[in-house]
């Protein structure tokens, strides 16, 4: 994906009110940091940014006083009953430099019919290059049998991203869903365990 160009400004105001009065204005506080430079504490424009964001793991070109500073999100701090952006943590990248990131899992094909797949890790952390990083990782279902497990080292990664969420762990399991027994087998059951009590 190529760079999102945001325009920053700098922001002189701190604290909660004037955080708030930021908001009010349609913008979004963040603070850009990283390659050994001072916190940069600037205001976003607001759509924009949350316009970038639904991007994972986008490469941002924040503008700021005529100069350009390619940066990643690494915290989106949001509002929970309204899910706004309330503030954004960006880490200063340089081109051809390797970060780890987190990166949203997708699943694709079909299992074998009759079969359900879960989920255990809905996002992998992995290294690439700052400017070509996966906005997902995609993870094939097609043809599994219930039993089947997908390992993290199984997942077909794009070239140039390592792995570095362990191995072995487990990111998809296949399995047959549970069926609810009926009431005559919940008895059966229920009655040799009964009359062991006894």
């Amino acid at each position: 994906m190529s760079e999102i160009k945001l325009a920053a400004e700098a922001r002189t105001e701190f604290g909660k009110g004037a955080a708030r009065r930021v908001r009010r204005a349609g913008k979004i506080p963040a603070v850009l940091y990283g390659h050994g430079t001072d916190p940069l504490h600037v205001t976003l424009p607001g759509h924009e940014t949350m316009m970038a964001l639904k991007h994972s793991n986008a490469l941002f070109s924040i503008e700021l006083d005529g100069k350009a500073q390619l940066a990643i999100a690494k915290d989106v701090q949001r509002e929970p009953v309204r899910n706004v952006i309330e503030h954004v943590d960006l880490l200063i990248v340089k081109k051809g430099e390797k970060v780890e990131v987190e990166v949203p899992v997708h699943v694709v094909g079909e299992s074998v019919p009759g079969t359900i797949h879960l989920l255990e890790q809905l996002t992998l952390v992995v290294e690439a290059d700052a400017t070509r990083l996966p906005d997902a990782i995609e993870v094939s279902v097609e043809g599994l049998e219930a039993g089947s497990v997908v390992y993290a080292g199984d997942v077909a990664l794009p070239e140039g991203v390592t792995l570095v969420t362990d191995a072995s762990a487990d990111v998809l399991i296949v399995s047959e869903p549970k069926v609810e027994a009926s009431e005559d087998e919940a008895a059966e059951e229920t009655a040799p365990a009964e009359a062991a009590a006894e």
